[in-house]
């Protein structure tokens, strides 16, 4: 097996970098159906961008890049001993390159292992089959799309949509419902792999499996294709669009299987995934581990472009914003506005807001632009460099953001998914506003990062460590101001209506 380290790192560096075929044609549908000119058409358009530069330069597609989740098929009496510690070995690596983020966390010290190795991480299934050769697929699911898989147990109650019963109408009705729930927190438009029955942990299992499909195949079974086909095109009237910014692009793929329950039980279980969906697979020589196939891709056939053309185009109406700021600059923004931030800026996730609870700010915040991003960095020297730095769902902070605007002078967040009622009446009391990033877009976010000026709260590990960062033309949508306007809770509530529609 004196390839099989190599090829696994390959795996990896290529699925956390190379969008698959299907999900870059998926992307290119979606990016012609959205209407020109609209916030989630330019979102899209990131979104094709940052596809093409991760490409390009090999980088991470986006910054999480997720939970690792390896399928591995065997065949008879192959070591699967020596293939797991070959995985691990790779993952380190591949880690330790910048290909992947350090995510594994302890769950009971919070302690960062900075090479995503752990208990139980990474995630490795392995299978016999009769084949001759070695199977291995990998799917990067984020956390941000991971946090928005949801199951239902039948019959439930569904908001908009009521009673969904023990049967395909029932089912329906909760998928609807899944899509409509992840708004823009799953960084739409997303795909749900689905489960209906099983029990509860295999039911997520399979759910999770359903996404190793092809978002153009067919399912066998025809009553599930129609099923598939009707949430695709459903989900996408909703209005959702790119990030919850509104539009007519929320699904690119519905992916459905069905698995014998007790009578006792009906779950119906899904997991979401983010437009950067990223999974690959390759076929291995069982003796030498060296890849004599891939899955998803041809190696041989060119990489085309996504974007439609090179960078992203500016309208000369974008707003500039150079920190520290004051309450009336941002006093004068409104939802909609384009703005693009040039100057300082600093990083600030769970463990910082969590930190900034009970301790004083390392740096002075007053006027700051505070950014909720775990970014992949790499060192060289003495010298910081991003990697990948996106956007995390920012949701997770609003037990903290209004405390944190109103005790140390934040006047500008950025995130994405929107936040709540809490953090809404900060920012009017504060005179702040959230700034809208496009999930997903590492890279697109990473060029601009010009220099990192520093490093606070190391203890808690690379993504959730303070980077002080020194940006240029960082680009991010007003989606709440500080009138007490919110975009996110317009498009909830206009998406909820349209949902109503949908219950008959």
């Amino acid at each position: 097996m004196e390839f099989l380290f190599d090829s696994l790192l390959e795996l990896i560096t290529q699925t956390s970098t190379n969008l698959p075929p299907d999900v870059r044609a998926a992307m290119g549908l979606a990016l012609e159906k959205e209407k020109p000119g609209t916030q989630s058409h330019q979102a899209l358009s990131i979104m094709a961008t940052n596809t093409d530069m991760a490409y390009e330069d090999e980088g991470p597609i986006c910054q999480d890049t997720g939970m690792p989740t390896f399928i591995v098929h065997t065949p008879v009496g192959v070591n699967q001993l020596t293939i797991a510690k070959a995985i691990r070995a790779a993952v380190a690596e591949a880690t330790k390159r910048g290909k992947l983020r350090p995510n594994s966390v302890d769950s009971l010290t919070g302690k960062n292992s900075g090479d995503n190795l752990g208990p139980e991480t990474p995630v490795i299934h392995f299978e016999q089959h009769e084949g001759d050769e070695i199977e291995v697929k990998l799917v990067l699911k984020g956390g941000g799309c991971e946090n928005k898989n949801i199951q239902y147990s039948l019959p439930c109650e569904l908001d908009h949509l009521g009673k969904a019963g023990r049967d395909l109408a029932g089912v329906k009705k909760c998928l609807l419902h899944a899509v409509w729930q992840a708004q823009g927190q799953g960084c739409a438009p997303g795909a749900i792999g689905v489960c209906i029955g099983s029990d509860r942990a295999h039911g997520y299992m399979l759910a999770k499996m359903q996404l190793f499909r092809t978002l153009d195949d067919v399912n066998p079974n025809p009553e599930l294709a129609r099923l598939e086909k009707e949430i695709v095109e459903e989900a996408n009237t909703l209005g959702i669009g790119a990030m919850g910014l509104g539009g007519g692009v929320a699904l690119i793929g519905c992916k459905v299987t069905a698995a014998n329950r007790l009578p006792a039980s009906f779950f119906v279980s899904v997991a979401y995934d983010c437009w950067a969906f990223r999974r690959l697979g390759v076929k291995l020589d069982a003796s030498s581990g060296a890849i004599t196939g891939w899955l998803y891709r041809d190696p041989e056939r060119p990489v085309e472009r996504l974007a439609k053309e090179s960078g992203f185009p500016l309208t000369r109406r974008e707003i500039i914003l150079t920190p520290p700021l004051r309450a009336e600059q941002m006093q004068q923004l409104k939802v909609g506005d384009v703005v693009l931030i040039r100057g300082e800026m600093f990083t600030g996730r769970d463990a910082v807001h969590a930190h900034l609870m009970k301790n004083p700010p390392p740096v002075d915040l007053n006027g700051a632009v505070l950014y909720h991003c775990g970014p992949v960095m790499l060192k060289q020297g003495d010298e910081w460099f991003v990697k990948a730095a996106g956007p995390t769902t920012s949701s997770r902070e609003e037990p903290y953001q209004a405390d944190v605007l109103r005790n140390y002078g934040v006047k500008a967040v950025i995130g994405k998914g929107g936040m709540g009622k809490k953090t809404l009446a900060g920012l009017q009391e504060c005179g702040a506003v959230y700034l809208h990033g496009v999930g997903g877009a590492a890279q697109f976010y990473a060029r601009t990062v010009k220099k990192v000026l520093g490093v606070h709260l190391m203890e808690f590990g690379i993504p959730e460590a303070m980077w002080h960062l020194k940006v240029e033309d960082f680009m991010a949508i007003v989606t709440m101001d500080a009138h007490g306007n919110s975009l996110h809770a317009v498009v909830e509530k206009a998406t909820g209506d349209v949902l109503e529609t949908l219950k008959a």
